[in-house]
């Protein structure tokens, strides 16, 4: 029985040792933990982030109190330029931030005296280009060379941009042309437009694009994308004409047309230019040029002005969709005053009137935008064979002595463009057509 009291004595000694290695091995632990501890609050202590310091960008200078000198300064210190008084900010009584940014640029770079510029542009008789070394050139004259000078001198003022916007008319292109000998290519680079007439009188914007012809034969036709709400479009875009000989190139015309972009008609015209070849030198390089914008000679209505609107027949639920969008050019009324305009639609089945329906009443509105719909129930059998629709453009001013401004008559029998648009829906059922239409007197 002894051996046995002795290996059972030994197995009692080993959970002792262990627990007592243990105890020593987390002592040892949280010692080095502490130890840790005190040495990074010790570091956090020693290097504590000073007063006011902060990361701010103001127009690409970095702010910090350490790195400001002379009178880049927050305000602790008193300079010379202060003349010993200490500025003090509206809000409250902490001192103000000066910052010498007059002499830096937008990136917060030191700006230096910009070299001679000197340029080699060829241009067209009717383009002037300013010379771009009056401004930048060491002369006599120290003022003038300096660039706030040269803007305030090239800056033109109100009265001045008026007239020059009376004598352009309805605007100024420029482009440029080139002919390229490799390649056999005529190329037509148009840049910008400047001074656009507006096409819609409520935002007084309008939506510009450019179709270009090489006249006299037609066959090269492209166009610009189109901008929406300016009127000083910068298209920069590059036509090229391949083919095109340049013995033959001499013989061509230039054919600009301006247009706005119209989403529910045709487009409405701005203004065209035309620009012969003949007397154009294109051996040696690109070619400047500007023009103005002339009116086109484009016919309108007379008197009562023109309204626009859209048609669609459903032959499967028998109905007669019509959409009163807007009118234009609307004479005025007897007080010499804008009209406040509204549209009635009165629908015939034969010779009598089976509906009646109006729009709103637009107050003051030379040119009225309605954008109202109307559904017409027709007779199933007939269609629109016996149908007619009319309508008729009042003022709803009580002191007018002629309420009716102009009359509209759709239907089978009705000339010119009213029997078109007619015969249009007809042939194309479920299709949404939209025209303009002359008024005529009552």
């Amino acid at each position: 029985m002894a051996p046995v009291t002795t290996e059972e004595a030994h197995f009692a000694e080993v959970p002792v040792s262990v627990a007592v290695v243990s105890v020593f091995g987390l002592v040892f632990s949280v010692s080095i933990f502490a130890w840790i501890c005190c040495q990074r609050k010790a570091n956090k202590a020693s290097n504590k982030t000073p007063p006011y310091k902060f990361v701010h960008m103001l127009k690409g200078v970095d702010i910090y109190p350490e790195s400001l000198n002379g009178k880049k300064k927050f305000g602790g210190e008193k300079t010379p330029e202060a003349h010993g008084k200490q500025s003090l900010s509206p809000t409250g009584g902490r001192p103000e931030l000066h910052l010498d940014l007059e002499k830096r640029d937008l990136n917060g770079n030191f700006t230096s005296k910009p070299p001679t510029l000197q340029l080699k542009v060829r241009s067209s008789p009717d383009l002037d280009i300013p010379s771009l070394q009056g401004g930048f050139g060491s002369g006599s004259n120290q003022e003038a060379g300096t660039p706030e000078s040269v803007l305030s001198s090239q800056t033109p003022t109100p009265a001045v941009e008026k007239s020059q916007d009376k004598e352009g008319g309805l605007g100024t292109l420029h482009f440029s042309v080139e002919y390229h000998f490799e390649k056999k290519a005529f190329m037509v680079h148009i840049k910008e437009a400047h001074g656009l007439s507006p096409t819609d009188e409520q935002s007084l914007t309008s939506d510009p694009y450019i179709k270009l012809t090489l006249l006299p034969e037609k066959k090269h036709k492209v166009k610009t994308r189109v901008l929406r709400k300016t009127l000083d479009p910068a298209f920069d875009e590059t036509f090229s004409f391949y083919g095109i000989p340049y013995a033959r190139v001499s013989q061509l015309a230039l054919h600009f047309m301006v247009l706005s972009f119209d989403r529910f008609s045709r487009d409405e015209v701005i203004g065209e230019t035309l620009v012969p070849l003949a007397d154009i030198d294109l051996s040696e390089g690109r070619v400047l040029m500007s023009r103005d914008i002339i009116k086109r000679n484009v016919r309108r209505s007379a008197g009562r002005g023109e309204l626009l609107l859209s048609l669609c027949y459903q032959s499967t639920t028998s109905t007669l969709t019509v959409v009163v969008l807007k009118a234009r050019h609307l004479p005025k009324t007897d007080s010499n005053g804008p009209s406040d305009p509204y549209v009635k639609v009165n629908l015939f089945q034969g010779k009598k009137r089976v509906c009646k329906k109006k729009t709103h009443v637009k107050k003051c509105a030379p040119n009225p935008v309605f954008n109202e719909l109307f559904v017409f129930d027709l007779p199933s059998e007939d269609g629109l064979r016996d149908t007619s629709v009319e309508l008729l453009l009042l003022d709803s001013d009580r002191t007018s002595r002629t309420p009716v401004i102009g009359r509209l008559l759709l239907g089978t029998s009705s000339p010119g463009t009213a029997g078109e648009h007619w015969r249009e829906i007809c042939d194309h059922p479920r299709r949404q057509i939209a025209k303009w239409h002359a008024l005529s007197e009552d």
